[in-house]
């Protein structure tokens, strides 16, 4: 199989870049300057073994690939760009007769609970993949991936539930290049259990690291919120403990040298300017539940207000205190 990395950030780029040094065939979509920094130089992986310059082949638009039966999709981009990029590839043609949407295998690889809907629509094979993978796109070109012994942790299955052989050939092709990529029944499970965590990515983007005692109670209330309102819903979702059996000592976080992680996902989005921002699809996702099904979501409604505002206005990490936005939530509750 050959993947196209339709995103390749720091998610994208990291599953990339490992597939392709594992000897996978792979070819890396990206847009401005990092394409220009990919096209020209390689993609530069920086990881606990050392650097290495990887010459993978690269797009920066989907008329840039001739598809073939043998690809599977990989969608690494963040969940407000998933529509635009469903509509500017289900069409394109595959070599020998029929569409993408038709005939390719989709990975979801994105946080979030909505791509894989959003993806069914138009694709009739869609997977989705729970992505612990702590990566930095820190430069055009140039991606960190912080974890050892393995780079990450990939939850694989089919959606909306099962498992089939492409499930476990990717699966195979991912655990040959440094992941565990469990394949499971019910991987919306998975991620709705990555959810409760990432409900927080917001907060760490609007008021910086989560470190003080009031910062720290923030989170707590965002994910206890967020439990109450998947349990209402009668939504499933993996626990903490399951999720450390699962990593064990396999997901270790350690510092690369030259790597300034800064913060995750949410945190990158405002220090580099992107001008938009994840959070309607992860504290936005709780407050949508929380109106279907009666219930108050002060805390994930304000962190998505504001970091919707932040990303919108060009502000950088940490614009609002914790205080600030505890004041904001007591006038919402």
């Amino acid at each position: 199989m050959r993947y196209i990395i339709i995103g390749a950030g720091a998610v994208g780029g990291a599953i990339g870049g490992r597939l392709f040094e594992g000897g996978r065939e792979v070819v890396l979509v990206a847009r401005g300057a990092h394409y220009r920094a990919l096209a020209e130089q390689g993609l530069t992986l920086m990881t606990l073994d050392g650097t290495v310059v990887l010459p993978v082949p690269s797009a920066d638009r989907p008329e840039g690939v001739r598809l073939r039966p043998d690809d599977v999709l990989v969608l690494a981009v963040k969940s407000q760009d998933t529509q635009a990029a469903l509509d500017a590839w289900a069409d394109r043609p595959v070599a020998g007769g029929g569409t993408a949407a038709e005939l390719l295998p989709l990975v979801c690889a994105q946080n979030a609970v909505e791509n894989e809907r959003l993806a069914l629509r138009r694709f009739r094979r869609v997977y989705g993949m729970c992505v612990w993978l702590p990566a930095t796109h820190l430069e055009p070109g140039l991606i960190g991936a912080e974890c050892s012994p393995l780079t990450g942790i990939l939850h694989l299955g089919r959606y909306p539930h099962g498992a089939d052989d492409t499930a476990r050939s990717i699966a195979a092709d991912l655990e040959a290049c440094r992941f565990l990529a469990p394949v499971s029944e019910d991987v919306m499970r998975w991620k709705y259990g990555k959810l409760i965590g990432n409900l927080s990515n917001a907060l760490e983007a609007v008021t910086g690291p989560i470190e003080s005692a009031q910062a720290l109670e923030l989170h707590h209330a965002a994910g206890a919120e967020g439990t109450r309102v998947l349990d209402a819903a009668g939504i499933g979702y993996s626990t903490d403990q399951e999720r450390a059996e699962v990593v064990g000592d396999r997901l270790r976080y350690r510092p690369v040298p030259g790597v300034n992680r800064g913060g995750g996902s949410s945190w990158q989005s405002l220090a580099r300017g992107a001008g938009s921002i994840e959070a309607d699809y992860l504290n936005g996702e709780i407050v949508l539940l929380g109106r279907i099904h009666g219930l108050a979501t002060p805390v994930n409604s304000v962190l998505q207000r504001l970091a919707d505002r932040d990303a919108r206005l060009g502000r950088g990490p940490g614009s609002t205190t914790p205080a600030e936005l505890a004041a904001l939530i007591a006038k919402e509750s």
